[in-house]
């Protein structure tokens, strides 16, 4: 499918689309719109280290492998809660998330972001697509990203196709940390990202959540991290799948294999609960 960009003269305001996507409740067919979203912004200094307190990055210079997400989220909303867009925003379900640093992040104040949306398929609980986000600057592509999306109750027709990341090395605990209950409220307040089943247990149960649960972005935000000294600060490609959802509060911990180019990671809860599972490997 070929994307038809439009240029955006600055950044959306989140308020009005936040107003949209409470609005709609409905699927209104099984068709992606082939139009995507590209803007230039700006790197808020401040915005960023609250950002990586929030997360647990120290400042090394670089931006986080994850905060190109932060940049890119007024972009997604537009996206998302255009009328052509056939899903109800509230309500999807990130399912995985793959992230490739192609070059290293570093003294950058200014970069475009991409948006568009691909890859619809059936799934056993309705359809999925992927978000996919680009970051650029004026050399070409700095970072790229998919981000696996679920509509539950939407219908496809062919077979469900499910990937699974299976671990294969040894892991060992790296890490432990608490998630407290007031996590989604920080994390929305440096992400922009205020879906209610992040926020409140009272909000959560509106969508069959019996409490407020972790953003599935701050549970890999957090856990690389946690890696920074594992992994390699660009030419790797980072893929996670959100398993059970991490209930506030939580404590979890992190596994993974040794470090260097390649490996594994897992984040689980009491009782052995899997929350997260992944991998790292350089760029192909």
């Amino acid at each position: 499918m070929t994307t038809d960009w439009h240029m955006l003269n600055r950044e959306p305001s989140l308020p009005p689309l936040y107003a949209k996507a409470a609005m709609r409740r409905k699927i209104t067919g099984t068709a992606l719109p082939d139009s995507g979203l590209r803007c230039w912004v700006d790197v808020d200094p401040q915005r960023l280290a609250a950002y990586r307190k929030v997360c647990g990055f120290d400042d090394n210079g670089l931006l986080p492998p994850t905060y190109p997400h932060i940049l890119a989220f007024a972009l997604q909303m537009q996206l998302l809660t255009a009328e052509a867009f056939p899903f109800p925003l509230l309500g999807l379900i990130h399912l995985s998330n793959r992230i490739r640093v192609l070059r290293p992040m570093g003294g950058l104040n200014r970069a475009r972001v991409g948006v568009n949306v691909q890859n619809l398929q059936p799934h056993a609980k309705g359809a999925t697509f992927d978000l996919v986000t680009t970051l650029d600057d004026q050399l070409g592509t700095l970072w790229e990203a998919e981000s696996q999306m679920l509509c539950r109750g939407a219908k496809l027709e062919g077979e469900p196709v499910e990937e699974v990341l299976a671990s294969m090395l040894t892991l060992t605990q790296v890490a432990q940390w608490k998630a407290p209950s007031d996590i989604g409220r920080q994390y929305a307040k440096v992400s922009g990202d205020y879906n209610p089943i992040h926020l409140s247990k009272a909000s959560a149960r509106l969508f069959g959540f019996p409490s407020a649960i972790a953003h599935g972005l701050w549970n890999k935000a957090r856990t690389l991290a946690a890696l920074a000294e594992h992994l390699p600060a660009a030419n790797i490609d980072i893929a996670v799948q959100f398993k059970k959802p991490v209930r506030l509060p939580s404590t979890v911990a992190l596994l993974a294999s040794a470090a260097g180019s390649s490996g594994e990671l897992q984040l689980i809860g009491d009782g052995d609960l899997e929350h997260m599972v992944g991998q790292w490997r350089p760029m192909t």
